[in-house]
């Protein structure tokens, strides 16, 4: 399905990120592993880049902080040079730091915008001349459902979330006469290393807000990704898929 397309998936050593590195692999792509430059984050990459490679796949890792423009552009120049031009763009890298507006420093408001969105806008810019150059494009930006309900002492994350919402309209609109397609998938309450560690009692108030009764899987975002991603999605732009579970409708 994906034979022959380089595919850039920023923040995947591991989580969502990772699982759709690795269908992405499995579908023919070639796929660059992107991580911030932190030692235990760089061991995670290089697993994820061995695992693709011992099923027969091809993969880089490139380590980029997402939220530097200059880090970004030396990251895209790297991977046209071992693996192509991007086709595909999964805008993934994301990180949180929460709580209440009162309590919360501009610092933190700052680095969560940086990293989510601004980050998203930096990786987007830096793929666009190559993909402008073939005339075809794909581009995920992975917002979240709190970008659409909000959620207590998440002002920063919820308004990272939104924005990147914004960010898919937009881009998709500026690029469709290029044959880039850009859109979103919204993921719910997903079971990852994050949520794992929430007490019960957090988990099961939001199990009750869920209409399926369950936790999604990262598979359950990737399958959403793999299919904006492959030409299935041609005639989609500007859209996002929501992956909740009937958590917000």
């Amino acid at each position: 399905m994906l034979e022959g397309k380089t595919a850039l998936i920023t923040g995947s050593s591991s989580g969502i990120g990772k699982v759709i590195a690795l269908k992405m692999a499995a579908q023919g792509a070639k796929v660059a592993i992107n991580y911030i430059d932190i030692a235990n984050i760089k061991a995670d990459a290089e697993a994820v880049v061995k695992e693709i490679r011992d099923n027969g796949g091809v993969a880089e890792a490139f380590a980029a902080d997402v939220s530097k423009e200059d880090s970004v552009n030396d990251m895209i120049k790297a991977i046209e040079e071992k693996l192509g031009t991007v086709d595909i763009l999964v805008n993934n890298a994301g990180i949180t730091q929460d709580t209440l507006i009162m309590r919360m420093k501009v610092e933190q408001w700052e680095k969560v915008l940086d990293v989510n969105l601004k980050g998203a806008f930096i990786c987007t810019k830096a793929v666009l001349k190559g993909m402008m150059k073939k005339r075809y494009g794909k581009i995920v930006n992975i917002a979240s459902v709190v970008g659409f309900s909000g959620n207590p002492g998440q002002a920063n994350y919820s308004a990272s979330k939104a924005g990147l919402v914004g960010l898919t309209k937009t881009s998709a609109q500026e690029l469709a006469s290029r044959g880039i397609r850009v859109n979103a998938v919204a993921p719910g309450f997903i079971r990852t290393a994050m949520t794992e560690v929430l007490p019960k009692e957090v988990i099961d108030a939001m199990l009750a807000k869920i209409s399926l009764g369950t936790l999604g899987e990262p598979e359950d975002v990737a399958k959403a990704v793999m299919f904006l991603a492959s030409p299935e999605s041609d005639y989609i732009t500007g859209n996002t898929i929501h992956v909740n579970g009937g958590m917000y409708m």
